[in-house]
């Protein structure tokens, strides 16, 4: 969404802050539904919020008090979203290979094992981090990460605790850009929820029809090339 909303001309900041308001409201449908279902790891959850969301804070108020004026902290935002883009589209071109190894014979690594909340916590600060500079990550690099940190993870229970950590990350990464940076268009943001609902139902109607090993790789290709260019131009 960032960089789409890029494209049409929101300045990099307000398209950033309204994107994490954005993708925290739509998610948390998700996220309520996958608790239902009791596909949550609620233990994983609270590992990644207790490296995320310290660092989601951290990251605004230092925006804020070691930056101050948006125009100062601009390089740093669009070369993280360079950066996180170019990460989701490997995630997404490799995706298939990840998830077709079987993971129920699959051991994890020992050190990963035997570490496991102090690996999980840390993985939370660099999501936090990266998340709440570009926007970008509470999704399939979240998920890809926790593939590989627990590969013997159902992958139902992979996506449904990676949508519940994204809900509030988002929201507070959203909020954070809201209170300290101002960087959030309300009518930006209600414009976004008003068309994606119908969008989502067209969407997907759509997307079924069309084979996922075509989306992908055009999605990863749009998605590598507008990283390159926010990351190096």
């Amino acid at each position: 969404m960032t960089p789409l909303l890029l494209l049409f001309g929101i300045p990099f900041n307000v398209a950033i802050g309204t994107d994490l308001l954005y993708a925290g409201l739509t998610k948390a449908s998700g996220a309520v539904a996958h608790s239902r279902l009791g596909t949550v790891r609620w233990r994983l959850v609270l590992w990644l919020a207790a490296g995320s969301i310290p660092a989601s804070i951290l990251t605004t108020l230092g925006l804020k008090f070691v930056f101050g004026d948006a125009s100062q902290y601009e390089h740093l935002l669009t070369t993280s979203l360079g950066i996180m883009l170019i990460l989701t589209s490997a995630v997404l071109l490799f995706k298939s290979r990840i998830h077709n190894q079987p993971n129920t014979d699959k051991p994890p690594m020992r050190w990963v094992h035997k570490n496991a909340a102090t690996i999980t916590v840390i993985s939370g600060v660099l999501l936090g981090t990266f998340v709440t500079l570009s926007s970008v990550g509470a999704g399939a690099f979240c998920a890809a990460l926790l593939l590989i940190l627990y590969p013997r993870l159902p992958a139902i229970q992979i996506v449904g605790t990676d949508i519940a950590h994204a809900v509030p990350l988002t929201l507070i990464a959203g909020a954070g850009h809201l209170i300290f940076l101002g960087n959030v268009d309300f009518l930006l943001l209600g414009s976004l929820l008003i068309g994606s609902i119908p969008a989502i139902t067209v969407g997907t109607k759509i997307g079924a029809r069309l084979p996922n090993q075509l989306l992908q790789p055009i999605l990863a290709t749009i998605l590598m090339g507008l990283g390159v260019k926010f990351a190096f131009f």
